[in-house]
């Protein structure tokens, strides 16, 4: 019995399949049933019914466009622009048929009481009232709204298409430098396609809004003409009489139909016109119409001065003098409280710089791995009740620094610090500063990082992260400054970027003995022999004859200072057991670290062909840094190039760097696996970004192509 009842919820799944049915058709019966509405007659309450319907539609598009936050969440409006277009015309189709075939006798509630109540009067006195606002009305919609509306749209579509590859490359940049996530950058780049294809569809729907105010005026002047000709050649009535019926009822179709598709033009110049002001539409008005109070005060006195001349209605002129003083009045106590709290902090900021150094100190911490010190104008950019990113800006740098390193940086403490200048941040590591910079808040950086159409006005600056010239522009030049070419970075952002920047600068001074345990601790759960072979067991007596933590440390270090990614630690810490039982040189081990790394390095910089394109060096002047070579009382060794060598040294790698920069590729030094360190530490302080290969790197999937020799002038390679 029990298997018998078990299918008992399957109806109730059959009338939700059935429901979704039905919603599934709504639309194509809509659509179907709007067509077939310019071919069948219609009873007269089904069209007062439509009339009333086309009316709410008109009311509810314009209200949904008032309190959208920007265009493109009403994506669908070019498209509710056809249909409401389309339906208002079946409806004029309709009551045209009905008034012509009626005539006196049409009982339309909609048209009749719309036409008593626009015009206001009866008779002709009436029908001429009707008849004048129906023109103002047409005027209004086609001359001004609608044709300022298309203009619009014309322009935004092609303003838009031309901004697309800019904003596309701004978004792979912010990208590349892993201010944002792969996620955002996608979902940016389907806004900004979303965004194009919207104007692009607006600037065609605009043309539905047109073609249906002049289909207003001809279907007028048709139930004009048809109902004299229907009235006075086929049922012999009066000329006047009848030209006042048909009169009255098609100026009052022609006003009922002309009033929604007003709105409905309202709404889509709201939206064409609303581009460089996103956000909620009342909260912007309210913004951009209190900045000034003296604005309002001229205002109150000129409404003042009116009261007192001749003929004018004092009555009306004065109460609103009051309206307009109070609020200029209620400006400017907002403005002075700004200003005291202002002063406050600029105060405060200045007795925190004249305190003495001598200050007692209650109680000391140790210093944070990784801060960011912000000055009190930037303390808005961590405030996630405003919409502040800068927190998940920040959280995202963590994230893509332990993918492409390996490491993972221990959480970044944010702080004010009142020694700053407002608008200065300052980074630091174990409480040294290691990088600053000065943003402007409200206001976005320009960087050229290809050729640009025309050069942008602006505040000449430096970006922060690469010390690349840079422009400080305000937000409503954004766009410009994107269709100019230019790389258009927000205040986060540029946190952000200049933060992924120090992480990978300094990686090997945020690797602590501390990080480095957690990372061997979460590698044995699933390589324990790895790990327990590296590693000296605490209980041995003798720890010289293996490996602590510390020394697991400097290996890693060494990786990072160079920019190779720990995050394959296992081939690490089995290259480390390899050497360990009969070698503690941490140089060495570092040197056979990246030989175990090959494929990952040569990845770095090879082609999509798989070719690494290299400078060598000459084998005489390779021989000299080799024979250079100085070892420190730790056991490292660097380059001790007499004075005047090094400077030649120097002058002939950056001249055949630049060469190779010059042929479009990306310099990469290869020598032997001898001197690899030594031409690193050599090149080190002049020219820190340049990589340096051994032979003994280079795996067999890749190819080796020399596009230069490194020699030192008035020498033969």
């Amino acid at each position: 019995m029990a298997d018998i009842a078990a299918p008992a919820p399957a109806p109730a799944l059959s009338v939700r399949s059935a429901w979704g049915a039905v919603k599934d058709a709504t639309l194509p019966l809509a659509a179907i049933m709007i067509v077939m509405m310019l071919v069948i007659p219609l009873p007269t309450v089904l069209l007062d019914a439509l009339m009333a319907l086309n009316l709410l539609l008109a009311i509810l598009i314009l209200l949904i466009v008032l309190y959208s936050r920007k265009a493109t969440d009403f994506s669908l409006f070019p498209w509710v622009l056809l249909v409401v277009n389309v339906f208002s015309l079946a409806l004029n189709v309709s009551s045209t048929r009905l008034i012509l075939t009626k005539g006196a006798a049409f009982d339309g509630r909609m048209v009749n009481a719309f036409s008593r109540f626009v015009t206001g009067a009866s008779g002709l006195t009436g029908l001429v009232v009707g008849f004048v606002i129906f023109i103002m009305i047409f005027v209004v919609q086609a001359v001004v709204i609608t044709k300022g509306a298309t203009r619009i749209s014309e322009v935004a579509a092609r303003f838009t298409l031309d901004a697309m590859p800019q904003k596309f490359m701004a978004i792979d940049t912010e990208y590349s430098s892993n201010a944002i996530t792969q996620e955002e950058a996608s979902r940016r780049k389907i806004e900004v396609q979303q965004e194009s294809d919207f104007y692009g569809s607006m600037d065609g729907a605009s043309k539905f809004v047109s073609g249906n105010v002049k289909f207003g005026i001809f279907s007028t002047i048709v139930n004009i003409l048809g109902g004299i000709i229907i009235g006075v050649a086929i049922h012999g009535e009066n000329l006047a009489d009848v030209a006042g019926v048909y009169t009255r009822f098609s100026i009052g179709d022609g006003l009922l139909s002309q009033f929604p598709g007003l709105l409905v033009s309202t709404a889509m110049g709201i939206v064409v016109t609303r581009a460089a002001a996103p956000g909620n539409l009342s909260e912007q008005v309210a913004k951009q119409f209190s900045s000034d109070a003296r604005i309002y005060w001229i205002c109150a006195g000129v409404m003042g001065v009116l009261c007192f001349l001749p003929g004018f209605p004092w009555y009306v002129l004065a109460p609103l003098a009051g309206l307009v003083g109070y609020n200029a009045y209620r400006l400017g106590r907002v403005k002075q409280k700004e200003q005291r709290f202002s002063t406050m902090m600029k105060d405060a900021e200045g007795k925190a710089q004249t305190r003495p150094e001598t200050e007692e100190i209650a109680h000391t911490l140790p210093y944070d791995v990784l801060s960011l010190e912000l000055g009190y104008s930037l303390i808005p950019l961590v405030d996630k009740e405003k919409g502040a990113d800068l927190l998940e800006r920040v959280k995202g740098v963590r994230r893509q620094t332990a993918l492409e390193l390996g490491i993972v940086i221990p959480m970044i403490r944010i702080i004010d610090n009142m020694l700053l200048e407002a608008s200065e941040y300052c980074f630091k590591i174990h409480g040294v500063d290691v990088g600053r910079g000065t943003l402007r808040p409200g206001s976005f950086l320009c960087l050229a990082n290809g050729p640009v159409r025309e050069e942008i006005a602006g505040e000449k600056t430096v970006d922060p992260a690469f010390g690349l010239p840079a422009v400080w522009i305000g937000e409503e030049r954004r766009d410009e400054a994107e269709r100019a070419g230019y790389t258009v970075i927000d205040p986060p952002s540029i946190i952000a970027t200049h933060l992924t920047e120090i992480i990978k600068r300094h990686a090997a001074e945020l690797l602590g003995r501390q990080e480095t345990d957690e990372m061997l601790n979460e590698v044995k759960k699933n390589y324990p022999a790895v790990v327990n072979e590296v590693l000296v067991p605490p209980d041995l007596a003798n720890r010289n004859e293996g490996f602590n933590v510390g020394d697991v440390q400097k290996v890693l270090q060494g990786l990072l200072a160079e920019k190779v990614s720990i995050r394959n630690l296992v081939s690490i810490l089995e290259t480390i057991a390899d050497y360990a039982p009969s070698v503690k040189n941490t140089r060495f081990l570092v040197e056979k670290a990246r030989q175990a790394l090959g494929s990952q390095i040569c990845a770095r910089f090879a082609d999509e062909n798989r070719m690494l394109h290299v400078l060598t060096i000459d084998q005489s002047l390779e021989a000299a840094i080799i024979s250079s070579g100085h070892e420190t009382s730790a056991g490292d060794t660097f380059c001790a190039l007499a004075p005047d060598m090094q400077k030649r040294w120097i002058h002939a790698a950056s001249k055949a760097i630049a060469a190779v920069q010059q042929q479009g590729y990306f310099p990469v030094l290869l020598c032997s696996e001898q001197a690899r360190h030594l031409v690193r530490s050599a090149l080190e302080r002049e020219l820190p970004e340049v990589p340096v290969l051994a032979v003994t790197e280079i795996t067999q999937d890749y190819k080796v192509e020399s596009i230069g020799v490194i020699t030192l002038e008035g020498e033969n390679a």
